[in-house]
């Protein structure tokens, strides 16, 4: 049972890859932390500033489980707008 991350701008960028895979179940704060591992420091300082939606909606409660099938965007902080 899995979920999909995608990376948006800097995250692309500090991941070196638009999307990967995950186990579902854990949390939000369990996935980053993960993450930040897999990737290294590039990638952590960009998730600790970053906004993360699952299905498309803003997640506000970062310990709840992530349910098999959702998809996490990872939106660092844009410039401009």
């Amino acid at each position: 049972m899995e979920l999909t991350v995608r990376y948006f701008a800097g995250a692309r960028a500090a991941a070196g890859r638009t999307e990967e895979t995950a186990p579902a179940g854990r949390s939000l704060d369990e996935l980053v932390g993960e993450l930040a591992q897999r990737h290294g420091e590039r990638l952590a300082a960009v998730l600790r500033v970053a906004s993360f939606l699952v299905d498309g909606v803003a997640c506000h409660d970062r310990r709840v489980p992530l349910p098999a099938g959702a998809t996490v965007d990872v939106l660092p902080p844009f410039a401009g707008g």
